[in-house]
């Protein structure tokens, strides 16, 4: 099997390149509406080339005659000609056989002459983003009219939306496209639906609109903190359906379209008092228990005439609007009751975003659970014994393990609680903590934001701020931040990081090598900012100026992972997408050095590092890193980077087609462009000199990058005050002007430098 799988791979190998050979031929125009697939079809092709022609191979077609045949359509391609009919549709049939091409596309591009070319489905956007179908959004109630707008189309695409209140004791609000605006439902009550006038009102094409919320109190009394879950009707994610009971204990008929078998479906009568019920893939083999999620009860498992229950749920798989699910009686299909489905997929695929499961915590009461890509937002309930249902996100704060996370209850009207149990996200997961030992659970789980940017400013801003010496809530970032790096401009305080995932409450120093500490300089972070305490004098001192660096993680432009050495070679996973250019690690747990690796490294390779909190030119020595991959992160033993049960965190940045650039450039003693691919210049620069001393120098557009002024910069090795009495930078549309000052250095004759630039 082992030399079949390696035939397979170049089997891969050539198609991929056959099809490519092809695609270069095209006439121009053609060749530009292709773009966006030759980026991707490398990977998808190779893959699911693997991927889907074993089933070839266990159908009698042995691997030979299987090879021969693909090496004899691809001669055939390039001799008859790139635009050949034969071998276009020759080797498109490939794709068709297993599925992966779904459409045939037909264009004249010449007179008289019509192409056709088979599309690979996945390299035509496709991709169903995260982004675009589920949204964790916090928002303060006003009392009044207000409209959430989080990017979520549920005006023409559908969807549900849950409201919790976060300060009192108010129960979360259900309201659905379906049902339609002021039709609530109460996630910890077993009422049929409320009908108000002053709820969710409207549903809009990016978010939706709530009234004055007087009546119950769900989603806007005026001061109260509030988050909304949206989850948006898409195939492989959710869907909404409403049926009337027939009273059959056995019924088969509701139809969804998922275009998958459920992972978890949640049930409510809307029209009588009753409790909720819960399928769950994980709760038990016979697929005939149940939960509800206004209840603390561990699973029951169905009884025929006796209890309420869901029967076995099934699909044909074929994305077929006609799947449907079981459901039995008593509560789920009585005669003439009137009921919503709330339908969840379980989707493992390379690109799926949401997973239904379970785990068995151990001695410690602690389980970890691999999904293959981060979570943010996990509900989980324990089914053997009696528990609330665990709701954490990122956005409200689900910091990694040993961090707090704000906890929320479907089956309680209590406020927002915080504590260091919960579902703590990694990069493949996450680790739920604060349960009973051996305690059986089942979870939702749904992938963090995964939709690259396509402009700058989605994913970085900086704020000029003067602090307040009293709470105070810096706004305009224009995004929910991951990062920001705090700096005082006029007085002489270090440079904090303080990030989502570690916590709000855990800031590092960027001068320092002490270990992660606890102090809460920020109370969280916002939907486009973060609420700052009451006088901490590193971000808030009365009087004093400030600049924050927002950064959002995103694919090819930047991700933190946070992990835990071994003092030995160790691999460790990341969400980049792409292989890091630009990577800066500090212990957490441990007083050492920050340490930085960046491609414009010339020679040494895994030996070569800079240090964040010095001045010291790059230096050459130790076993710190070895080679990274566009999933992976990989590290020597050196204790800087992987000691001995220390904990670390990574921040890694790479070059993002006119949103970012990491890389490198030798001074010419004058002034020279460093060209980044921009239209509009750089925003934020980073540049540090690497065969000799320099500080890391930080400059952007907020505090000024002109041609006919001087440009203030901080160093974020230093507690230094900011300096305004050079003109080091200039601006240019591609990227950044560098002049050679003696006040920085920064293109001395000979000299190497690195940069990070972001538009």
């Amino acid at each position: 099997m082992t030399d079949n799988l390696g035939k397979l791979k170049e089997i891969g190998i050539k198609r991929r390149q056959a099809l490519l050979k092809i695609i270069s031929s095209l006439p121009a125009a053609m060749k530009k509406e292709l773009t966006p697939m030759q980026f991707k079809i490398s990977e998808d092709l190779k893959k699911n080339s693997e991927e889907n022609h074993t089933e070839t191979l266990e159908s009698n077609q042995t691997i030979d005659s299987y090879y021969e045949q693909t090496n004899q359509y691809i001669k055939e391609a390039r001799t008859e000609g790139p635009l050949s009919r034969r071998s276009f549709l020759q080797i498109s049939s490939f794709f068709t056989a297993t599925g992966l091409m779904q459409f045939l596309f037909v264009r004249k591009v010449q007179a008289g002459v019509t192409i056709p070319f088979a599309f690979f489905k996945q390299g035509i956007s496709t991709q169903v983003y995260v982004d675009d179908v589920f949204s964790a959004y916090t928002y303060t109630g006003a009392g009044s009219i207000q409209t959430i707008t989080n990017g979520i189309d549920l005006a023409s695409k559908g969807g549900m939306v849950w409201t919790k209140d976060r300060t009192a004791a108010n129960w979360g609000g259900l309201t659905d496209t379906v049902r339609g605006a002021n039709k609530l439902l109460g996630s910890s009550l077993t009422n049929a639906e409320f009908n108000p006038t002053d709820s969710l009102t409207v549903f809009n094409s990016t978010g939706f609109t709530i009234g004055a919320d007087a009546t119950y109190s769900s989603a806007n009394s005026a001061g109260n903190k509030y988050v909304s879950w949206t989850f948006r009707k898409a195939a492989k994610f959710f869907d909404v359906v409403t049926y009337t009971g027939d009273g059959n204990n056995s019924r088969a008929n509701i139809a969804h379209s998922l275009g998958a078998i459920p992972g978890m479906i949640i049930i409510k009568s809307t029209s009588h008092v009753g409790d909720w019920g819960v399928y769950h893939r994980g709760d038990g083999t016979t697929k005939d228990a149940y939960l509800s999620i206004n209840s603390t009860a561990a699973s029951i498992t169905y009884t025929t005439g006796t209890q309420s229950g869901l029967g076995s749920p099934h699909s044909n798989l074929s994305f077929n609007p006609t799947d449907v699910y079981s459901v039995a009686m008593v509560n789920m299909n009585e005669t003439g009751k009137s009921y919503v489905a709330y339908i969840f997929a379980h989707d493992t695929s390379a690109n799926g975003i949401i997973q239904c499961g379970s785990f068995t915590t151990d001695a410690g009461a602690r389980a970890s659970v691999t999904l293959g890509w981060e979570p943010q937002f996990v509900i989980q309930k324990r089914i053997d014994s009696t528990q609330s249902w665990y709701t954490t996100d990122s956005i409200r704060g689900a910091a990694t393990e040993g961090g707090q996370c704000a906890q929320l209850y479907s089956n309680q009207s209590v406020a927002e609680g915080s504590g260091t149990g919960g579902a703590h996200p990694n990069a493949t997961g996450f680790v739920s903590t604060g349960l009973s030992v051996s305690a059986t659970c089942i979870y939702l789980a749904i992938r963090r934001p995964n939709k690259p940017p396509t402009l700058g400013t989605q994913v970085y801003n900086a704020i000029a701020r003067t602090g307040t010496a009293a709470t105070a809530t810096v706004t305009g970032v224009g995004f929910a931040p991951d990062l920001v790096i705090t700096t005082s401009r006029a007085s002489a305080h270090e440079s904090t990081f303080i990030d989502r995932l570690r916590g709000y409450n855990k800031p590092l120093y960027s001068p320092y090598t002490q270990a992660e500490t606890t102090a809460t300089l920020f109370d969280s972070f916002t939907m486009d900012g973060a609420v700052t305490s009451t006088a901490d004098t590193h971000i808030n001192g009365g009087g004093e100026t400030y600049i924050n660096h927002f950064f959002k993680r995103a694919p090819g432009f930047f991700d933190e992972v946070c992990y835990t050495g071994t003092a030995s070679a160790m691999t460790t996973a990341h969400n980049l997408g792409v292989v890091p250019e630009l990577m800066i690690v500090k212990s957490r747990s441990d007083s050492r050095m920050w340490t930085v690796w960046g491609t414009g490294f010339a020679t040494g390779g895994s030996s070569e590092y800079l240090v964040l909190n010095t001045i010291a030119a790059k230096t050459l020595g130790g076993d710190i890193w070895a080679t990274n991959t566009n999933s992976l992160l990989s590290f020597g033993g050196a204790y800087d980077v992987n000691g001995p049960s220390y904990t670390y965190v990574a921040y890694l940045f790479a070059t993002k087609v006119g949103i970012s650039k990491v890389g490198s450039y030798t001074g010419n003693g004058t002034s020279q462009t460093i060209a980044c691919g921009f239209s509009t210049g750089a925003r934020f620069i980073l540049i540090k000199r690497t065969d000799s001393t320099g500080d890391w120098y930080i400059w952007d557009t907020v505090r000024g990058i002109t041609a006919s002024a001087t440009d203030p910069h901080l160093s974020l090795n230093t507690t230094a005050a900011e300096v305004t009495t050079d003109d080091s930078i200039d601006p240019q549309t591609s990227g950044f002007i560098v002049k050679q000052v003696a006040a920085t250095n920064i293109n001395v004759t000979s000299a190497t430098y690195i940069f990070l630039a972001i538009a």
